[in-house]
């Protein structure tokens, strides 16, 4: 019997289609594997074919030249340029104002042939580091109220080149999604006067039907009413409603988490395409209690269609008990 789940924060409602519930092995995906086929601007040697680095690791202890181990560079072709005012105007009903903001690129490693699930436990670290030392960074521009730290992974998940890289977009709004999800955890703490995000962790960690690995600072869980067949989201066990709070012991924790959940999807799916977006509150908004930040990874394995366009509802094929399942069974290493 098919079921209806509601999602605790945000009220949205999926269909787990048990009836017609799949196995990993019965999606049709493309295995994401890179060639370097390609002339590539990101590979080392070819640094004067992007824009100047606002922020770059170097195993040398160097500020500019030498080797680098990762580097921030504003992204060639942005959605939104740091340049001008905001000039907020209204013409009748409709508002408007300039494409105000930034848009950079992480550029993970040097190594073209990588994949996060693929890099050192170190090279993970430092990705994490590069998003928290921007976000500190942007945050100062007080135009700025929301960061939006993510990854595609696959050229079907939006990436348009394949070597290791992630993204970085600040935005002068609260996104309607975002601000969906802070409304709910806030409507949640006002009756309850708890997090929601705290009490999911709490029933996960008891329960642990859906929980995939613990660690000190970390849960990965398939969340309860999950949208799409294997998401998976990372909860930090301190309760933090900013990822740029996060301190270097979470950092280096966060790193082999999130490493270990990536590989076991190589191994359950494939290597499949994926998204990955850290969620956090905005950044000129103080700590609060009831907001809990978090990082979301999803898998290209399902396609929204009309029914969910037309009804904001999601239909997930695989339980998140049996894709939490596959997932243990995928092992550590």
């Amino acid at each position: 019997m098919p079921e209806l789940r509601k999602d605790p924060i945000t009220g949205r409602w999926v269909i787990i289609s048990t009836d017609r519930a799949r196995r990993p092995s019965d999606f049709t995906r493309a295995t994401v594997e890179p060639t370097g086929s390609r002339f590539c601007p990101f590979c080392a040697g070819n640094e004067d074919k992007t824009p100047p680095e606002v922020l770059a690791y170097r195993t040398d202890g160097l500020t500019h030249g030498g080797r680098w181990s990762l580097r921030v560079v504003p992204n060639k072709f942005p959605a939104l340029r740091v340049e001008g005012d905001l000039d907020r105007q209204g013409e009748g009903l409709y508002d408007r104002m300039n494409g105000v903001g930034a848009h950079e690129v992480v550029v993970e490693t040097p190594d073209h042939m990588a994949t996060l699930a693929s890099m050192s436990e170190r090279q993970v670290a430092e990705m994490i580091w590069a998003f928290r030392d921007r976000v500190v960074d942007l945050k100062r521009d007080k135009r700025l109220r929301y960061v939006m730290l993510f990854k595609n992974h696959g050229e079907i998940a939006g990436a348009s080149l394949e070597h290791p890289h992630s993204q970085i977009i600040a935005l002068p709004v609260v996104p309607k999604r975002v601000q969906e999800e802070l409304d709910g955890a806030r409507k949640y703490f006002e009756f309850k006067e708890r997090c929601v995000y705290c009490d999911i962790l709490r029933q996960e960690l008891k329960d642990t039907e859906r929980l995939i690995l613990e660690t000190d600072e970390f849960a990965a869980v398939s969340p309860f009413a999950s949208r799409f067949p294997f998401e998976t989201w990372i909860l930090p066990r301190r309760h933090e409603s900013h990822f740029e709070n996060i301190r270097e012991a979470e950092v280096l924790n966060l790193a082999w988490v999130l490493r270990s959940i990536l590989r076991k999807m190589d191994r359950v799916l494939e290597k499949p395409a994926f998204n990955m977006i850290v969620h956090s509150a905005p950044v000129q908004e103080a700590a609060t209690e009831h907001y809990h930040w978090h990082i979301e990874i999803i898998p290209k394995l399902t396609r929204v269609a009309g029914f969910e366009w037309g009804t904001g509802f999601y239909i997930n094929p695989t339980p998140p008990e049996e894709a939490a399942r596959f997932m243990r069974e995928a092992g550590l290493s």
